[in-house]
């Protein structure tokens, strides 16, 4: 925005450069605030390859408004109590998601906190003058690695479906192919997300800058996407292709070059070339109607109380949290696995090295118990005094699947009504159930999102903060399947919750 002020008539300058120049203090006040969280989303950016298309968007936000220039300089900016709302709401969603343990949040607070720094301090007309470029910052929150379970089996579908199609005789066991050529895995980085996650963030600024008709932006977007992922698909069916035809090898590195130079390019390419036909507006056409907003100047507020406040309200979150950060009990000094009657600990080798995953746990401990009948369960807790940023119970990696694993997960499993079933898998293919219980301040759950919950209520409200994670595995064995042997573990265990409790030094 600070080149605006020199090409704006000197009539308005005056105007401009008060309202620049409070917005400019504001807004560093912000990012010092949550330089953390600044920080780390730009560290996302230049290291996580799925976002370094966010690098662009700061340059492309200020090419749409520099686009929209000629039409701000007819608009007089104003301080604007109600924008203050929407800088509330992203410091609120910052101490959600500081509380819950959860990146995403905290990093889109503090996108919406600056979006309504602008709102306040420009006001209602600059503000809906550039609505796009405004909101098209979210694109700058690192987003969507969520999907990548859910397009890895998606992905693993599709390429099954061609395979088939082509006569090439295949079987799938979770996100792992099995063809006469050899065994092939829809790992992460086949998933597609990096593509799609991408392909969004392009698809709406195009969608924006060449069309006017709403129906035709959602069905480009929406076709862009689609073509995406089935695209993702034919990739991940050519490397198998390629490998039953050729070698291995050959297919490792057709996969590498296609996806990693070729195959985006060539989409993009197909997108474009598709809806070329239908664009109805030219990107050098003016982005708003700076007439119709010239009589919509709204209350007005003063500059005095304004700024001041959406600093108040910014640095409001993080003062609550570092509050109720300090009501945090501590837990034992030490924690050693349970004696457990008519099970012995013992040294007999897992099948495929495995072992959960719990980054930054102040407590881990892992053991193999046996008993008589020859039935084994593996046993793992993980306990934490307090959950926070790379230290959770539940997040990206964290859990059954370590981010750099061989396994990979493969379906729900049984496990009781206060726990979480999973079915892993391993090159050979190897199978193994796992059964999760989580307890946060002492209730038992297997639910991810009532973690996330019980997290945030403790952390906001300064309750006791404890949280264990306790991890049953077992691999089918002949005459002993994996669900029978935990569930006797089970039973001999007694109750789970008294197992967390003492992992936690509840009384």
């Amino acid at each position: 925005m600070t080149a605006a002020t020199a090409t704006m008539p000197s009539r308005s300058f005056t105007g401009w450069r008060a309202h620049l120049t409070a917005l400019a203090i504001v807004a560093t006040a912000i990012l010092l605030i949550f330089i953390r969280d600044a920080h780390d989303m730009v560290a996302i950016w230049w290291n996580a390859s799925t976002f370094q298309h966010c690098l662009f968007v700061p340059f492309l936000i200020g090419w749409l408004v520099h686009q929209r220039l000629p039409g701000l300089s007819q608009l007089t900016p104003q301080a604007w109590t109600p924008g203050l709302l929407w800088l509330g709401l992203g410091s609120f969603a910052w101490l959600l998601g500081d509380a819950a343990g959860v990146a995403l949040f905290r990093h889109a607070g503090l996108v919406v906190m600056l979006q309504g720094a602008v709102m306040a301090l420009l006001g209602p007309n600059v503000a809906r003058a550039i609505t796009f470029p405004l909101f098209y910052a979210f694109f700058m929150v690192p987003f969507g690695e969520e999907v990548v379970p859910t397009l890895q089996i998606l992905t693993a579908h599709l390429s099954m479906w061609l395979l088939l199609l082509a006569g090439i005789p295949a079987h799938m066991e979770g996100v792992f192919i099995t063809t006469p050529t050899g065994y092939f895995e829809v790992a992460e980085a086949c998933s597609g997300a990096k593509f799609l996650i991408a392909m969004a963030a392009y698809a709406v600024l195009v969608a924006n800058v060449c069309f006017r008709r709403w129906t035709r932006r959602i069905l480009f977007v929406g076709g862009a996407l689609a073509l995406s992922v089935l695209a993702n698909g034919v990739r991940a069916f050519l490397t198998i292709l390629v490998a039953h035809l050729t070698t291995v090898d050959a297919a490792v590195g057709f996969d590498h070059v296609v996806f990693g130079w070729v195959f985006f390019g060539v989409i993009m390419v197909i997108v474009m070339a598709v809806a070329w036909p239908f664009f109805d507006r030219k990107p050098t056409d003016p982005g708003f109607d700076p007439d119709a907003l010239k009589g919509t100047i709204g209350l007005r507020s003063p500059m005095s109380w304004v700024a001041p406040a959406a600093l108040a309200l910014a640095a409001l979150a993080p003062v609550w949290s570092a509050v109720m950060a300090a009501s945090s009990a501590p837990v034992p000094a030490h924690i050693s696995l349970p004696k457990i009657p008519g099970w012995s600990r013992t040294a007999q080798p897992q099948s495929y090295p495995w072992t959960p995953h719990f980054s930054g746990a102040d407590h881990f401990v892992s053991g193999r118990y046996a008993d008589a009948q020859g039935r084994i369960v593996d046993l793992s807790i993980a306990v934490y005094a307090r959950q926070q940023e790379g230290r959770e119970l539940v997040g990206f990696g964290q859990g059954a699947v370590g981010p750099d694993s061989k396994w990979a997960w493969t379906s729900s499993a049984f496990a009781p009504a206060n726990g979480m079933g999973e079915r892993i898998t391993a090159p050979g293919p190897l199978v193994r159930d796992v059964m999760t219980f989580y307890a946060v301040g002492g209730a038992i759950t297997g639910s991810a999102g009532a973690v996330k919950l019980a997290t945030l209520k403790a952390r906001l409200l300064g309750r006791d903060q404890r949280a264990v994670a306790i991890l049953f595995s077992a691999e089918d064995r002949e005459g002993h399947s994996a669900q029978t042997a935990m569930t006797a573990f089970l039973r001999d265990l007694g109750p789970v919750k008294d197992l967390a409790d003492a992992s936690a030094g509840i009384r």
